[in-house]
């Protein structure tokens, strides 16, 4: 296969114009660089898991027709679920701010006092984030996928700069994130953080189950 340039920009642009926008997988990421914990991996989990999707579509789904209608909807479901829980854990850190306070370990090296996430926990969060988020599914699987059968035997090199928009966005959006974290260790910053991705979670689930009526 020879990379044509133009398709494999096309499908990068496109990747990352999808992306940008702060959803539930990229308000996770921030989150977690913001406490410094686990970031690279949740990086690199979202990152895979997009690629993941982005295969699935450009391979798959794109001559399927995209997703049955069961399918969807159980996805939907799940999302929902997924998105209501998670806003309700983030109204109650608005209820009761805490930030992110900087103490010395035993070497005198400064680390955020933070509740500590395993790795197990930090995989499984980003899996969820990519996975049970219909709008992952639509942006990455259907909407990818169908703009690269236009592209026709370009479509595999459509694929390779869609996901390589996806890896360079994570990277990005977790060196701003990891720089900006002591910057933003206060009460009021993360108390509007919270209060902001409480509202988006649930407003984005409630936008969901209108599609569902």
């Amino acid at each position: 296969m020879v990379l044509t340039f133009p398709t494999f920009t096309a499908g990068m642009v496109l990747s990352i114009s999808l992306i940008m926008a702060i959803g539930p997988q990229n308000a996770h990421v921030l989150r977690m660089g913001l406490q410094r914990q686990h970031l690279w991996l949740t990086v690199a989990v979202c990152a895979l898991a997009d690629v993941v999707l982005i295969g699935l579509g450009v391979l798959g789904l794109a001559q399927l027709g995209g997703l049955s209608d069961k399918l969807l909807g159980a996805l939907i479901g799940a999302g929902v679920l997924f998105l209501g829980v998670y806003g309700w854990q983030a109204f109650q850190r608005f209820l009761k701010p805490q930030a992110l306070a900087l103490v010395n370990d035993d070497q005198g090296k400064p680390q955020l006092a933070a509740a500590p996430v395993t790795q197990r926990q930090a995989i499984l969060s980003a899996l969820a984030f990519s996975w049970l988020n219909p709008h992952a599914w639509l942006d990455t699987a259907v909407l990818i996928g169908t703009a690269s059968l236009a592209y026709g035997q370009g479509s595999t090199s459509f694929g390779l700069g869609a996901a390589t928009g996806s890896l360079v966005w994570f990277v990005v959006l977790g060196s701003a994130a990891f720089w900006l974290g002591r910057r933003l260790n206060s009460l009021h910053i993360w108390r509007v953080l919270d209060g902001a991705v409480a509202l988006m979670m649930w407003g984005t689930a409630a936008w969901l189950l209108s599609s569902l009526v």
